[in-house]
Formats: C-alpha cells, sequence, structure tokens
C-alpha cells in the first residue's frame, strides 16, 4: 500500500482520536507496532491555532514515525490554508476529517455531516490535495443514516480528487458508536476505486483484524478505541496477521512499565498538573483492558487514583497496583 512515497506492508493504523491521540500515545503506539499513527484533530479556524490546545496538536517535536495531521472544518479555502499551515510546521500526511460524529462537529456541519453535501465535499478534497505537496488522505463514515448510505460516491468523489488514502469506519453518521460496525459497505469501496482503502469500525482482537481484513480486502486497518489502554494491539494484530497465533498476553511488569513511561511522557508534555489529569482515564482504560480478577478492586484503586494530583503520588499508585496489589492480574 502507498500513500505518497510511504510504503507500507498491510499497515495497521492508529485512528485519530480526540483527547487520546496525542503524541505521547502516537510515540508509544508507533514504538509497539503501529505503521502510521494519526493525529487528533486540527481546526481549520485561524483564529483558534494559537490557542494551547492546537499548539499542543501542533507539536510534533521528538516524534517517531510519519506525522500524519488530520484536520477539521468545512470551508475549502480555510481548509486548504489549514492544510498549508500544518504543513509548515512539520506533517508529512494531510488527513481530512469527513468521519466524526460528534455533536459538536456535526452541528457546524463538519464531520461526518460534510456526507450530506457531496459537491461541498468535491470542493474541499480539490482545494486541500492542490493546496500541499504532501499525500492528503480522507476519513469517511458509510454516510448519514441507514437510508442514506453515499460512501461509494464518496469514495469515487476522493480519487478523482487526488486523495490518496481512504479510511471507512463501517457505521453512519446516526450510528455514532451504537450498534456493531458493518464490513459490507467497505469491501464495496474497495471493489469500487483504485486508491488504498483502510477498514475501520469495532476491529478490538487479532481475530477480528484478520476476519475484517480477509472480508473487505482492505489494503490496511484502523485501530481507534481499542487501541485505549491496550497499545500492545497493533504487535498482536500484525503478529496474528503473519504467523496465525496469538503472541502470549502481557504480564503485569510489562503493563506497569508501559503505563509508567506513557504517564511520564504526559507529565512532560502538558505539564504536571495536566498531565496528571489527562492520564486519569488512560489508566482507567489500561485497568479495563487488562485480565483482572479483582474488578471490585480495580474500581477501587480507579477511584483512589483519579485524587491525586501530583506526578510522584499517581505514579507510585499504579506502580503498587500492577506490581503488587493484584497478582491475580492475567501473566
Amino acid at each position: 500500500m502507498k500513500i505518497g512515497t510511504y510504503i507500507f506492508d498491510s499497515p495497521v493504523i492508529l485512528a485519530p482520536m480526540a483527547g487520546v491521540t496525542d503524541r505521547p500515545f502516537r510515540n508509544l503506539c508507533y514504538k509497539l507496532g503501529a505503521d502510521l499513527c494519526v493525529s487528533e484533530m486540527v481546526t481549520s479556524e485561524k483564529h483558534l491555532w494559537n490557542s494551547r490546545k492546537t499548539q499542543l496538536r501542533l507539536d510534533h517535536q521528538g516524534e517517531y514515525g510519519i506525522r500524519s495531521v488530520q484536520i477539521a472544518g468545512t470551508d475549502p479555502q480555510k481548509l486548504a490554508e489549514a492544510a498549508q499551515f500544518n504543513v509548515e510546521n512539520g506533517a508529512q500526511i494531510i488527513d481530512i476529517n469527513m468521519g466524526c460524529p460528534a455533536k459538536k462537529v456535526c452541528n457546524v456541519l463538519a464531520g461526518s455531516a460534510l456526507l450530506k453535501n457531496e459537491p461541498l465535499v468535491g470542493e474541499i478534497l480539490t482545494a486541500v490535495v492542490n493546496s500541499v505537496d504532501v499525500p492528503v488522505t480522507l476519513k469517511i463514515r458509510t454516510g448519514w443514516d441507514e437510508e442514506n448510505k453515499n460512501a461509494l460516491n464518496i469514495a469515487r468523489i476522493a480519487e478523482q480528487s487526488g486523495i490518496q488514502a481512504l479510511s471507512v469506519h463501517g457505521r453512519t453518521r446516526a450510528d455514532a458508536y451504537q450498534g456493531e460496525a458493518e464490513y459490507e459497505t467497505i469491501a464495496e469501496v474497495k471493489a469500487t476505486v483504485a486508491i488504498p482503502v483502510i477498514a475501520n469500525g469495532d476491529i478490538n482482537s487479532p481475530q477480528k483484524a484478520k476476519e475484517v481484513y480477509e472480508f473487505t480486502q482492505a489494503d490496511g486497518l484502523m485501530i481507534g478505541r481499542a487501541a485505549q489502554g491496550n497499545p500492545w494491539i497493533f504487535r498482536q494484530i500484525k503478529h496474528y496477521m503473519a504467523e496465525n497465533s496469538l503472541l502470549p498476553q502481557q504480564d503485569n511488569q510489562e503493563i506497569s512499565s508501559v503505563l509508567t513511561e506513557h504517564l511520564q511522557n504526559l507529565y512532560d508534555f502538558y505539564g504536571e498538573l495536566s498531565g496528571v489529569r489527562i492520564a486519569r482515564k488512560h489508566i482507567g482504560w489500561y485497568i479495563k483492558a487488562a485480565s483482572i480478577k479483582n474488578r471490585q478492586g480495580a474500581e477501587l484503586f480507579r477511584q483512589r487514583v483519579n485524587q491525586v494530583e501530583d506526578a510522584n503520588t499517581q505514579l507510585e499508585l499504579v506502580t503498587e497496583f500492577f506490581n503488587l496489589q493484584h497478582p491475580l492480574l492475567a501473566a
């Protein structure tokens, strides 16, 4: 699979997720086997580019892998300028968000709401592709509701506009994250266009990854929520796809080591106060993803660690929990 000059062999990709795929998490996923990691979305509204949130999203210093930055908006010219701005700040691939179902995004007719306006989709894609010298990719859903699935039309527009890879989440905008993803539409898109197609939605295990890959014949797979608390999923999937066998479950020591590194990188990136608070959701995800038999004890620990405001105490509690308190954690 090629995206511009970048060549991948059946890639497993980290999906863009607001509030999740920051630089510390992208670096961790790259380290644990992700072939490409897409950033949190950066707004196309210029007046927000100097905000702390956007400045952090523009910070690629020390990024391990290819710098793929997702942009969001509704105006072709503003999106073109946002693409240029992000390339000037280090982006090597620009991804356009037409898949986010969040109300605050769709209420301004951005994200997956754009799927309702196919002419505007074409204008946006052409404007962005023509504005930069780096590859441009697109992320979409199957349509905006069950009666209006137009992913095939959007895929054709994308191909004609010069988009170099297309990620398709197997839900409509109306579905949000409810129910189960469907892959028939993704398979139809793959059969319709010549550009690379990446399958996304409910790929939460190596076995499911192989099933989706074979059913859709997609060029790559994109992992979103299943990577939260389990960044090992990338190497797990790649091993299973290559060897048809499962890697051993990570043990207490590895979970503690990876989580500690993740937390320290969050403190360094955001500062201690913000880093500690942002770390809470990640700690919760690691606990949820781990094979912990004493779920009541895990919940009590989560409540306790969520009250902590300093980094040292947070790290001590996490280390104690994973290494000492719960030896029943599957090894």
